[in-house]
């Protein structure tokens, strides 16, 4: 699985001209699925993505959790972050077909209500805008290759 975290203040999803999802504080998260991607990995990836300290302290040092900060997370699904760059135009057959990208999204979004943040979404599958104001900007990549 691959995710991009951004540290934001604020940020939404918005379908059709609807806003599907909005956060305050917290993170935007982008949500990439591999082929090989299992319940195991995506566990590992939301403990890492819920536990990770990127919200400044007293002393302004990145040491504060989004627990600690009451922070939220917008999830949304992204297949490009699979994408095949060999060429000028990108192929995607890198991620993970809806079959198997689905529940690991709904499972990732299931372990961060479990850990007892509030978490919004996009819609899998759907063409979507989203908008947020990065803090810092503060943008950390994860690439989970194995449990």
């Amino acid at each position: 699985m691959r995710a991009v975290v951004t540290r934001v203040t604020s940020a939404s999803v918005t379908i059709e001209g609807r806003v599907n999802g909005a956060i305050g504080r917290g993170y935007l998260v982008l949500l990439g699925v591999g082929p090989d991607d299992t319940e195991a990995i995506c566990d590992k990836l939301a403990e890492k993505v819920c536990n990770l300290r990127i919200f400044e302290d007293e002393n302004g040092k990145m040491n504060r959790n989004l627990e600690q900060v009451g922070g939220e997370i917008l999830v949304v699904s992204q297949f490009t972050l699979y994408a095949d760059t060999s060429s000028r135009r990108p192929g995607f057959s890198y991620a993970a077909k809806p079959g198997l990208a689905v529940p690991m999204y709904e499972r990732f979004m299931a372990q961060c209500r479990e850990r007892g943040f509030h978490v919004e979404h996009g819609e899998f599958g759907a063409d979507m805008q989203v908008a947020s104001v990065n803090d810092g900007p503060v943008t950390i990549l994860f690439d989970i290759d194995k449990a």
